[in-house]
C-alpha cells in the first residue's frame, strides 16, 4: 500500500472513530479538551507506527487502546492513586469487551460515550456558539474549515472560538458525565442543535469527493432516536428525531453511479425507505400529541413529510411548504431559511415569484459567501429563459462549493438546462444554520 493510501485509510478510520475515541478517553480523564488531545496523540502514533507495521486488523481498536494508554500516562504523571492505575489499566484489557457490565449500568442510563460527550460539551459555561463549535469538532469529526462554513463565519474566528471553549471547560473542570432533572433539559437546545448540524454536514457535506458522509448521518440518527427516548415529553427533540428519520429515507436514491448526486426532482422515489419515512411520521404524532409552542425542528419534519407523500415531485404540495416556512421564519429569523423559503415560493408561484423572493434577501452579509445563493438564481433565471445570466450564476456558485459532487453539478448546469433544482437548493433539504 502507497503512503498516499495508508494516509486515506487513516483518514477515513479517524473521520469514523475519532468522536468515540475521544469519548471513550473523556471518561477516564474527565476532561474533554484533554481527551482530544490524546486521542489525536493516538492518531500522531499510528500515522508514525503503521507505514512500518502495517495497518492494525482493528484500527479503531488500536487507536482507542493507545489513546487509553495516554490517559493513563497522564494521570500517573499527576500522581493518582494506585488503586485508580490499576482499575484504568484493567480497563485497557477489557476494552474489546462492549458489553457495559451492571455497574456502568446503574452510573448511566443511556450508555452512550458519544451522547455523554455532547452534553457536557453543551454546559451552559459556554456560549451558545461555541457549544456547538465545540461538539462539532469532537463528535462531528467536522474539521474547523467545515464548521465555519457552517456558520458562515470566518475560519480564524471559528478556531479561537473552538480553542476557548476548550480550555473554559478545563478551567471550569466541567465533569464528563450526563446531566439530569432540569439540568439536562436546560442545555437540549444546543444537544438537538449540534445533532442536527451532524447530520447536515453528513447528508451534504461542505467540502470534499463525496456528496454524502454516510457514517455522519448514521451517528447524528442514532443520537437524536436517544434524545428522544431519553426526555419523551420533548416535542422538539421528537421534532429532530422525525426530521432525520424522513431527511435519511432519500439516502440511497441521492447518489448515482460514481457517488454523483441525484437532485430531489430527478430522485426514483421508489428507492426511497419506507420504514424510516414510518418511523418519521410516527415521530411527529408523538410531539404533536405533546402540549406546547410548535418548534423549527418540528416545522421542517412536516415540510420533509409533505415530499415523503408526494408520489411524484409534480404533485408536491408547495404551497403548503411556503406555509411553513413562514411559520418557521417568524421563530428563526435566518437568511438561510428566507433562501429555501424562495425555493418554495419559486415552485408554488412560479419562477417570477421566487426570483422577487430571492432579490429581496440577496444583500444579507450572511449569505455573501454562500454558494447556494446564485445557484438557486442561476435556477430561477433559467426557468425564466434568461439563460446567459443563468450561466454566469451556475459557474459563480461553482466556484464558491468545495464539495466536488456538488460542482459537478453545478458546471453541468452552466453548460445548459439541466435539472429543475440547483444541489442542494431543494427546500427539503436541512438548512446549514436555520
Amino acid at each position: 500500500m502507497s503512503a498516499s493510501d495508508l494516509h486515506r485509510v487513516i483518514d477515513a478510520v479517524w473521520r469514523i472513530e475519532a468522536a468515540r475515541i475521544t469519548g471513550a478517553v473523556a471518561r477516564i480523564v474527565r476532561d474533554v479538551g484533554l481527551a482530544e488531545d490524546l486521542a489525536q496523540d493516538a492518531l500522531l502514533a499510528a500515522l508514525k507506527q503503521w507505514p512500518e507495521s502495517g495497518i492494525p486488523d482493528n484500527p479503531a481498536a488500536w487507536l482507542t487502546g493507545a489513546a487509553k494508554h495516554r490517559a493513563i500516562d497522564h494521570l500517573r504523571r499527576n500522581q493518582l492513586l494506585e488503586r485508580k492505575h490499576g482499575e484504568l489499566a484493567y480497563q485497557i484489557e477489557t476494552s474489546r469487551n462492549t458489553q457495559p457490565g451492571p455497574e456502568a449500568a446503574l452510573d448511566d442510563d443511556v450508555g452512550d460515550d458519544m451522547l455523554r460527550l455532547i452534553f457536557t460539551a453543551c454546559h451552559p459555561v459556554l456560549s451558545p456558539e461555541a457549544r456547538v463549535a465545540l461538539t462539532l469538532r469532537m463528535v462531528g469529526g467536522l474539521t474547523t474549515e467545515e464548521i465555519a462554513r457552517a456558520y458562515l463565519v470566518p475560519e480564524a474566528t471559528m478556531a479561537q472560538r473552538i480553542v476557548r471553549a476548550k480550555k473554559t471547560l478545563s478551567a471550569k473542570r466541567v465533569p464528563f458525565e450526563l446531566p439530569r432533572g432540569e439540568e439536562r433539559r436546560e442545555r437540549l437546545a444546543s444537544v438537538l442543535e449540534v445533532i442536527y448540524l451532524v447530520f447536515n454536514e453528513g447528508y451534504a457535506a461542505t467540502a470534499g469527493s463525496d456528496w454524502m458522509r454516510v457514517g455522519l448521518c448514521e451517528d447524528a440518527l442514532r443520537l437524536a432516536r436517544m434524545t428522544a427516548e431519553l426526555l419523551p415529553e420533548e416535542a422538539e427533540a421528537h421534532g429532530l428525531a422525525a426530521l432525520l428519520e424522513i431527511q435519511a429515507s432519500r439516502s440511497q436514491a441521492r447518489v448515482g453511479p460514481g457517488g454523483a448526486a441525484i437532485l430531489l426532482a430527478d430522485q426514483n422515489r421508489a428507492r426511497w425507505n419506507q420504514l424510516l419515512i414510518r418511523r418519521g411520521l410516527s415521530a411527529i404524532d408523538r410531539a404533536d400529541r405533546l402540549r406546547g409552542t410548535t418548534g423549527p425542528y418540528l416545522i421542517q419534519a412536516k415540510i420533509a413529510a409533505c415530499h415523503a407523500g408526494a408520489t411524484r415531485f409534480e404533485d408536491t404540495d408547495w404551497a403548503r411548504i411556503v406555509a411553513l416556512y413562514d411559520n418557521l421564519l417568524a421563530i428563526v429569523r435566518s437568511p438561510i431559511v428566507a433562501l429555501n423559503r424562495a425555493v418554495a415560493v419559486g415552485m408554488a408561484s412560479g419562477p417570477a415569484a421566487g426570483l422577487e423572493a430571492i432579490d429581496a434577501i440577496a444583500s444579507e452579509p450572511a449569505l455573501a459567501g454562500y454558494h447556494l445563493l446564485p445557484a438557486v438564481r442561476g435556477d430561477l433565471l433559467e426557468k425564466l429563459g434568461r439563460a446567459d445570466e443563468a450561466r454566469e450564476e451556475f459557474t459563480r456558485a461553482a466556484s464558491m462549493t468545495r464539495n466536488e459532487a456538488e460542482r459537478a453539478v453545478l458546471q453541468k448546469r452552466a453548460q445548459g438546462p439541466a435539472a429543475p433544482s440547483p444541489a442542494g437548493s431543494s427546500p427539503s433539504e436541512p438548512s446549514r444554520n436555520p
